[in-house]
């Protein structure tokens, strides 16, 4: 994986792995943020992380055609998180849940590795949508408590929209209006639905759906890590992706600047994750770039 600092307004990354089963999908990710033309800083924050088990022959009397030489099994977690509140605190939620999840993941004695075997391919699944909710609300009483020891801190929350991506399987966390979709076919899928006021008022019928976008509480979370008292309920996805599939993860700082059919365009013209990135920022910027603006996309690709 190589990680750049391209201007002191970006930060990118990006990298490929190679799929080692049977069936399974080279992915090629890459991440940019960008603070955007009005922000003084940089309230969102991004991770990619690559899990996997690994298994080399060293040396062994058996012969290499009785038993494979080389195993390995990988998956890809994402997360885009868009901070809120006071002088700086935006930036310490979104840094902090960030850092807070993967601390609970690196603690948890069982990671989802392989969904293959139908035998136990359901209760993995189960499983591991369970350890989900629990490392959401883990993340939540966390910056609850960040809070409490320090009063600087009070109301500050973030977005959350993660994607776990292993095999052809993938799992999608949301809370917030930072959004996921998924580009399939040549159509462009939102997988997420916004935690905002005014999607609750569409969801009710009070205003038509293409009126969110363009509604004076389209901003007003309903739900944001950190920022909610008691328990947190987060979204869970679960979807099954394709050879020639790809991936978006992206803070709002893309979709208020850009329609989904600009987007839809833009990852049409430029196939590879990389440039994909860089082209959507671009997009943003030249809209106004009103916003913080972060963009993750994975490819996949038959291996």
């Amino acid at each position: 994986m190589t990680v750049t600092s391209e201007s002191p307004h970006t930060i990118s990354g990006r990298f490929v792995t190679r799929g080692s089963r049977a069936g399974a999908l080279r992915v090629d990710v890459c991440a940019l943020t960008d603070r955007g033309r009005v922000r003084d800083q940089n309230e969102d924050a991004f991770i990619v992380f690559q899990t996997g088990r690994y298994l080399e022959r060293v040396m062994s009397s058996i012969p290499e055609s009785a038993l494979t030489s080389t195993f390995e099994a990988a998956g890809h977690l994402m997360i885009v998180a868009d901070g809120l509140g006071g002088h700086e605190a935006g930036d310490v939620a979104s840094r902090s849940a960030l850092v807070t999840t993967l601390e609970l993941i690196l603690r948890s004695p069982r990671w989802a590795l392989n969904l293959d075997d139908p035998a136990t391919r359901e209760t993995e699944i189960r499983d591991l949508l369970a350890r989900s909710k629990a490392y959401l609300a883990g993340v939540h009483e966390a910056l609850r408590q960040q809070q409490q020891q320090d009063r600087a801190l009070a109301g500050m929350g973030t977005t959350l929209t993660g994607a776990y991506a292993l095999g052809r399987d993938l799992f999608v966390l949301h809370v917030g209006d930072s959004k996921a979709y998924l580009a399939h076919g040549g159509a462009l899928r939102k997988i997420t639905h916004d935690h905002t006021v005014a999607q609750e008022y569409a969801d009710v019928g009070m205003i038509p759906q293409e009126e969110v976008a363009n509604h004076r509480m389209h901003h007003v979370l309903t739900r944001a890590i950190g920022a909610t008292d008691g328990d947190l309920d987060g979204d869970l996805h679960h979807l099954t992706v394709e050879a020639g599939d790809r991936v978006l993860l992206c803070s709002d700082g893309l979709t208020d600047m850009a329609s989904e059919a600009d987007i839809a365009g833009t990852l049409a013209a430029h196939p590879s994750s990389e440039a994909a990135c860089a082209a959507l920022v671009a997009l943003a910027l030249e809209r106004g770039g009103r916003d913080n603006v972060t963009v993750i996309v994975a490819g996949f690709h038959a291996a």
